[in-house]
């Protein structure tokens, strides 16, 4: 099984903002970015208690290291992710991930499947988790009735997304995306933090609510260098980056990740997400 360990980026790169492409993006999202939402995904799975008994499918998995986790626990763990750059990384680390298919059908050109120890395909699961999906989702509604469409009866289903932005310390560095684009999503990254707004989506797509939860995420980088990168990689600047470039947007980030830049050159940032748990 792939290892799900986590480490810090150790080579000198030098500064190539405007270069990076999809793929430099995608692999700055799974060598710096990922291990962010460490403390999210744990929390959720010892709160579930995940383990050999789960069948578990992330939906917008990205690199899966959330699947990597989960599978050192003894889940079964299969994913759905858009992005073939992502996919292809999650590939690597051994993992079963399909393009993303329609919404509100569990089969399809993108049906993905955990297999059992007998080899037989699940075209259900018993925990079905959107991490980090939500903020880039035009129809919220329609990714969780997806998500409940995924789910066994009696399984369950997780949704997450940024905590409120007083909460969040990244809060002023998200502004650059919609500052840069007016295309931006005009519900932003914090669309979903106001209380009671994940759970507004629950019942439209035939789930209860069965518990919520905060979890403090520190963004924490090794440079100013790393902290762009791995902002730039988390796909919330996408449409900024194609309206201004992506020289202008990183110089705009790199200004506005300057008041939590520390004495030894080192960026941190404190943000909470939350998360709501829901039965289907």
């Amino acid at each position: 099984m792939a290892s799900a360990q986590v480490t810090a980026t150790t080579v000198e790169r030098p500064r190539a903002y405007a270069t990076a492409g999809a793929h430099g993006r995608a692999r700055d999202w799974a060598e710096i970015q990922e291990r962010m939402l460490v403390p999210l995904y744990q929390a959720v799975y010892q709160r579930l208690e995940v383990g050999a008994a789960t069948s578990l499918l992330g939906l917008g998995c990205r690199s899966g290291l959330a699947l990597l986790l989960a599978a050192e626990r003894g889940a079964l763990v299969a994913g759905v992710e858009e992005a073939p750059e992502l996919r292809e990384l999650a590939e690597g680390r051994g993992l079963q991930v399909a393009p993303a298919a329609s919404a509100h059908s569990p089969a399809g050109p993108g049906e993905v499947t955990a297999r059992s120890a007998y080899g037989l395909p699940r075209a259900a699961h018993s925990l079905v988790t959107v991490f980090e999906q939500l903020p880039y989702a035009v129809r919220p509604s329609e990714l969780v009735a997806d998500a409940a469409a995924r789910t066994l009866p009696g399984g369950q289903v997780v949704l997450a997304s940024w905590g409120p932005p007083e909460r969040c310390e990244s809060a002023a560095v998200l502004e650059v995306a919609r500052r840069r684009s007016p295309r931006a999503p005009g519900h932003g990254p914090f669309g979903l933090s106001a209380p009671g707004a994940l759970e507004g989506l629950l019942a439209g797509a035939g789930l209860r609510p069965a518990g919520s939860g905060r979890v403090t995420c520190p963004f924490a980088y090794a440079d100013l260098d790393e902290a762009v990168r791995g902002m730039l990689s988390t796909g919330l600047y996408e449409r900024a980056v194609e309206d201004s470039g992506q020289a202008l947007v990183a110089k705009e980030l790199e200004e506005s990740l300057h008041p939590f830049v520390r004495a030894d050159g080192s960026v941190r940032m404190t943000n909470v997400f939350r998360y709501v748990v829901a039965d289907r």
